[in-house]
């Protein structure tokens, strides 16, 4: 089922604690995009299908990552397009982005979003895997 975007944007104001929902899409757009850039296939389809339509569209546009930045770079990167980010903060958007992001998936699609991704995600995700 596709999440709406209101409650999409709400639980992203809420996990990162934004003042605004202007700063919870401000920084979805950021995190999906760079996400996007690292999923591939069905997996990224079928995440852009529980996603509201714009987010959705903002997951499956991006170029393709040549190689799957590990978490702190793809934090950095992050902090480099979120105007005003340091790297703390940019922890911070990107853990309140993908968190929803994991809710919205389900296990199942989450686990399989992991196995693309390098070791490490799942603490960004807030979902920890054992070891």
């Amino acid at each position: 089922m596709t999440l709406r975007r209101e409650a999409f944007l709400d639980h992203v104001k809420e996990c990162g604690e934004y003042g605004t929902v202007q700063e919870a899409e401000r920084v979805a757009r950021v995190v999906l995009a760079l996400l996007g850039a690292h999923l591939v296939g069905e997996v990224r389809a079928q995440l852009a299908a529980r996603l509201p339509k714009e987010f959705a569209l903002i997951l499956l546009n991006p170029l393709q990552s040549a190689e799957p930045l590990p978490p702190e770079r793809f934090v950095r990167a992050a902090a480099a397009w979120i105007e005003g980010a340091t790297e703390q903060t940019a922890t911070w958007d990107v853990s309140a982005v993908l968190s929803t992001v994991a809710d919205t998936a389900g296990d199942d699609l989450l686990g399989q979003i992991l196995l693309q991704l390098p070791v490490g995600y799942d603490l960004l995700f807030g979902r920890p895997q054992p070891t």
